[in-house]
């Protein structure tokens, strides 16, 4: 569908109306997802949503309107909501600090797709499920097997006063598995890839790289063998992160605290603050000079990869920490422009009827210099930990206890038995400036996570955290350790 019409109308009644500025994104979404557990199919679903959102800029305060109405009177009616909402937040706002977007566009972007899942028949989607979740099935302590395929689509136009045309096709897919044991008096699960399953943006290719069925015996071994695994003892120890886990680690810890309407105080009711004043802004030491975090919104296959965000702005890349040193935030066009930056291209909507904010996106923990399996070497007594089981993290995002699914003691350089129930505890700065080496490119990985909220009414976003395994000097561990 060409949108120009639509969205000509819309601009000019909002101009009309008295807003300074106006964009409308126009958004056709469709979301897939199948899950099989213990054979049986219990989720298939596949809808589609169309329609539109406008902003308007009025006197430094925006007003947000939304419908799937596009009829003349419809479109007239949105923005005409648009813009005297944006009126009523500036008769009210104890400052106004809404700025027009300082870049117009025209362009396009889609993402690279090696076979688009919409090809994909039915049959061979739930024929591959099938089968990867019987393999789980290796043994009678297997109570559950569950394996599932996320599929979704969203093609978007967005066009603003400023002269913006752009149009996106984003296609992101994942897949998963997992396996849950019983027998003991105890419940054990793990997961693969990860602790959610292989997210990325792309298309079936994404799917196949999950590789679900070779890996799923493995993977249900493992579960009924923490049946049986010793409890993960209690001290201050050395702890090896695997990547996945340092994937979160990041997500929670360092991806929430540096979103800069948090760090204002503008999420404090639902989400929470951050610790990351302002003011620390190249002062505050975040974490070891083996820690370096950049947002890059063009990472390849990056859940968050895109031309161009929700507010018409170009993606690149960015730093939040460099060698240690909290150097940057997560920005909007307004949020970055209050503190005398540039937008970083961190605005997302969940769809059309939601009003763009800023999110996480991709980070990146860039590569070390140490090989994976040398992370081991010269660890006397420590811990190995995969695959996120549970979280906490208190709403400054500084103070945290993390549960992995799976556990390994290290002794003397070596990886010894398997250890169930495995937790570490800390907090965020202490954490990362404990952190003396990260795995070398050949282990770093881009993590997908397709459910991270945030907002009221809540949002969910899909980001990337790619990193690879990470080594932290000095950590409490174990279930219940107070120090």
């Amino acid at each position: 569908m060409n949108f120009d019409r639509f969205a000509a109308r819309a601009l000019d009644t909002a101009s009309k109306r008295g807003a300074a500025y106006a964009d409308i994104r126009l958004e056709s979404a469709r979301t897939a997802r199948i899950e099989i557990r213990n054979g049986i199919v219990v989720s298939l679903a596949d809808s589609t949503s169309t329609g539109y959102g406008i902003r308007a800029l009025v006197d430094g305060a925006w007003g947000f309107a939304a419908s799937d109405e596009f009829a003349d009177s419809g479109i007239d009616a949105t923005a005409a909501r648009a813009v005297a909402i944006a009126h009523a937040s500036a008769s009210i706002a104890r400052a106004r600090m809404g700025i027009v977007p300082p870049e117009a566009y025209r362009d396009r972007f889609a993402t690279p797709l090696l076979r688009d899942p919409a090809g994909i028949p039915l049959g061979e989607r739930v024929a591959l499920l099938l089968a990867a979740e019987k393999a789980l099935h290796v043994g009678p302590q297997i109570a559950v097997g569950r394996a599932w395929i996320d599929l979704w689509s969203s093609d978007k136009c967005f066009y603003s006063t400023s002269g913006s045309r752009i149009e996106q096709r984003i296609v992101q897919s994942g897949a998963g598995i997992q396996a849950m044991a019983v027998g003991e008096g105890d419940v054990q699960t793990r997961t693969y890839p990860g602790d959610v399953g292989l997210y990325k943006s792309g298309g079936w290719e994404i799917v196949e790289e999950a590789a679900l069925s070779d890996h799923a015996e493995r993977i249900a071994g493992e579960a009924i063998a923490l049946l049986s695994a010793p409890q993960c003892p209690s001290g201050t120890v050395d702890l090896l992160l695997g990547g996945s886990q340092v994937s979160l680690q990041m997500h929670e810890s360092c991806g929430h605290p540096a979103e800069l309407d948090r760090v204002m105080g503008w999420e404090a009711n639902f989400s929470g603050t951050s610790f990351l004043d302002i003011d620390q802004l190249g002062r505050l030491r975040y974490g070891s000079p083996e820690v370096t975090i950049v947002v890059d919104n063009t990472m390849p296959q990056g859940m968050a990869t895109c031309g161009y965000d929700d507010e018409g702005t170009r993606s690149g890349n960015s730093d939040i920490v460099r060698d240690g040193l909290l150097v940057g935030y997560e920005m909007s066009n307004d949020t970055a422009h209050a503190i005398g930056r540039s937008s970083n291209a961190c605005v997302r909507a969940q769809g059309w009827e939601f009003v763009p904010m800023i999110r996480m996106c991709n980070l990146s923990l860039l590569p070390g210099k140490v090989p994976f399996e040398h992370l081991f070497d010269d660890i006397r007594d420590g811990v190995y930990m995969e695959s996120n089981r549970s979280w906490s993290i208190d709403d400054r995002r500084l103070n945290f206890q993390f549960g992995c699914e799976i556990g390994w003691e290290i002794k003397n350089g070596k990886r010894g038995r398997m250890l169930k129930n495995p937790t570490y505890a800390g907090m965020t700065p202490q954490f990362w400036n404990a952190c003396d080496a990260v795995g070398d490119e050949r282990s770093w990985f881009a993590w997908g996570t397709p459910n991270c909220g945030k907002g009221e009414p809540m949002q969910t976003g899909r980001t990337t955290q790619a990193a690879s395994p990470a080594r932290f000097r000095g950590v409490n561990v174990g279930v219940g350790y107070r120090g």
